[in-house]
């Protein structure tokens, strides 16, 4: 709470007469008014529990509840005789400002300690069920809102929008459903959006068998079988290929680490054979020379399946950063 720093003296007949003036404005519901006052006396660092209560009841009927909460927030860090009071208008606060989880993980939070009352367990326990509900409820309809704007991005070919939406969908821990599941082999849905959605279908541990199509390639598989990108065995078998270079110029060494990933960003979860690695290596060592601007014959050693790859990472990223911004 904000306190005057000088040293003035509210005596006692003001203090008396500006408390009753706040609670009497409080009443009839003039909170502007009863607002002014309870500052003032705060200023005064007359700052008793009524008071405080007073001034977080005017900011919520103002609707200035980021305020408010931000009074609860540094309220709750001290465990005072007036705690679960603040913490059960906290809740309100993060109720009415439809801020759920935060209100769960709130509520989690206070029903792990042993001392709390069981009246006041119980009152926590209704908020947290009905925010549960709102929140299933809610994430309901911003599901419906998002699936109708992720089909019509892909209609008209909108990559960026279709990945954006795919991310938030992910978030909300929505399980995909078939239709989804089916824009794996839509030509119209960016390889990168691909990737998305197929990470979505292993958070969501979904364990159906999925055809995606990719680059003229195709495979079935089951998400929770595959590998997380980075534990990709031809990720960490390159990774060892071109380990040498993180002493030798670790600027380089962090460039490869970067392409590599978004290369195999992009491709996931179609990945080259692992026997290609030496191919894929000396290509990433090529394309990293080329854009540090270091001067070396590998060019001129690269083999064609070299050169293929080295054309096909630089393709990768280009897919990768005309998605996703870093």
């Amino acid at each position: 709470m904000q306190h005057q720093t000088d040293n003035v003296i509210l005596f006692p007949k003001w203090k008396t007469a500006l408390e009753e003036e706040s609670l009497h404005a409080l009443k009839e519901k003039r909170y502007e008014e009863a607002l002014e006052k309870l500052d003032k006396l705060l200023s005064y660092q007359i700052d008793n529990h009524e008071i405080i209560i007073g001034k977080l009841i005017c900011l919520m009927e103002l609707g200035r509840y980021g305020e408010a909460q931000n009074i609860c927030e540094e309220l709750l860090q001290f465990k005072s005789k007036n705690y679960y009071q603040y913490v059960h208008m906290y809740l309100t606060i993060l109720f009415q400002t439809n801020q759920y989880e935060l209100l769960m993980e709130q509520v989690e939070y206070e029903i792990e300690n042993d001392t709390i009352p069981l009246t006041v367990k119980e009152q926590f326990q209704q908020l947290y069920n009905m925010s549960e509900k709102m929140k299933m409820d809610v994430n309901i309809e911003r599901t419906i809102t998002y699936l109708d704007d992720l089909y019509q991005a892909v209609d008209n070919k909108k990559y960026r929008e279709q990945w954006r939406i795919i991310e938030n969908l992910c978030k909300m821990k929505t399980r995909p459903s078939e239709e989804v599941v089916a824009l794996l082999t839509n030509e119209n849905v960016h390889p990168v959006t691909k990737t998305a959605i197929f990470q979505w279908l292993r958070v969501m541990n979904f364990s159906e068998t999925v055809p995606i199509h990719k680059f003229e390639l195709n495979l079935t598989v089951k998400p929770t079988e595959i590998v997380e990108i980075k534990s990709q065995g031809l990720v960490k078998q390159t990774l060892l290929l071109i380990n040498e270079q993180e002493q030798k110029n670790p600027t380089l060494y962090q460039m490869l680490e970067v392409l590599l990933f978004r290369y195999a960003y992009v491709r996931y979860p179609i990945m080259p054979p692992t026997e290609d690695i030496i191919q894929i290596a000396a290509a990433l060592l090529s394309i990293g020379e080329e854009y540090l601007n270091i001067h070396t014959n590998r060019q001129q050693k690269l083999s064609e399946a070299s050169m293929r790859y080295k054309e096909e990472i630089k393709l990768c990223e280009s897919l990768y950063l005309s998605i996703i911004e870093e």
